[in-house]
């Protein structure tokens, strides 16, 4: 096991990386079960206030993103400055990307449908960052070798066409293979190949006039969310907590009014 783990992480260097993803993970999961405990009104946890105003964690974790990532690029590669500035970092980030729903709706909506949309990107944060400690690399350039690397033209070529398929599968409004694809690059082949989304530039750009292909675009639609919607809502809900318009007709459906 120790042999594994030096091979794997410490020669390579990633042990930064492993401890990013680590207090990133744990920041996200006792995050949230403090602020669950807030809002069941349990324990001795408090939001915190100043003058009448609520203080977001989304605050502190900016803060603590930008200290470690400051002393992460003015510290050397390894060691135990990197290693520190890692783990600041990544506490940061779990505070941010907890919040993410209310910077991107400029709104409290931490416990409503749209705060759901927190729980997913920490979700794929962290599975992006698995596969880079996997050893992943960004539009396929893992997978060449060292001279096809030196080969401009090749190079050139890997990079831009694996863009061009990320790119696509964006317009197709597959935003998380779109991801997935920078660096799994046969994901994002996948995703532009397929039928694009209901919605999506790519569907009003180019099924304008395809009959076919849109009634096969929602009916395929159609089966996706009725297959995975609610399996998909159970687990954000056992990650991150259900939202309040959830418990009330939870509640509603186990004490009917009379």
């Amino acid at each position: 096991m120790g042999s594994w783990f030096h091979q794997n992480f410490v020669e390579p260097g990633k042990i930064p990386m492993l401890l990013v993803l680590a207090s990133f993970v744990l920041t996200f999961l006792i995050t949230r079960m403090i602020t669950r405990l807030i809002r069941a009104g349990k324990g001795p946890f408090r939001n915190l206030g100043s003058g009448g105003t609520h203080i977001h964690h989304v605050v502190p974790g900016v803060v603590f993103m930008v200290i470690g990532g400051f002393g992460a690029v003015g510290s050397a590669r390894s060691g135990v400055g990197a290693a520190v500035c890692a783990v600041i970092f990544g506490i940061g980030a779990g505070l941010v990307l907890d919040e993410f729903a209310l910077i991107l709706h400029l709104d409290d909506v931490y416990w409503t449908e749209q705060g759901r949309q927190s729980v997913e990107v920490v979700v794929l944060a962290a599975a992006l960052a698995l596969l880079v400690l996997s050893g992943f690399s960004p539009l396929g350039v893992d997978s060449l070798s060292a001279e096809e690397r030196q080969d401009r033209t090749t190079l050139a070529l890997t990079l831009g066409s694996s863009f061009v398929f990320v790119l696509i599968t964006l317009s197709k409004g597959k935003l998380w293979m779109a991801l997935v694809g920078t660096l799994v690059p046969p994901v994002a082949i996948v995703g532009a190949l397929r039928l694009a989304r209901p919605c999506s530039v790519w569907a009003r750009r180019f099924y304008r006039r395809r009959h076919r292909a849109r009634a096969r675009m929602t009916l395929r639609e159609y089966r996706r969310v009725r297959r995975w919607s609610a399996p998909r809502r159970r687990v954000q809900d056992w990650i991150g907590g259900a939202p309040d318009d959830e418990l009330e007709r939870r509640a509603e459906a186990a004490d009917p009014p009379r």
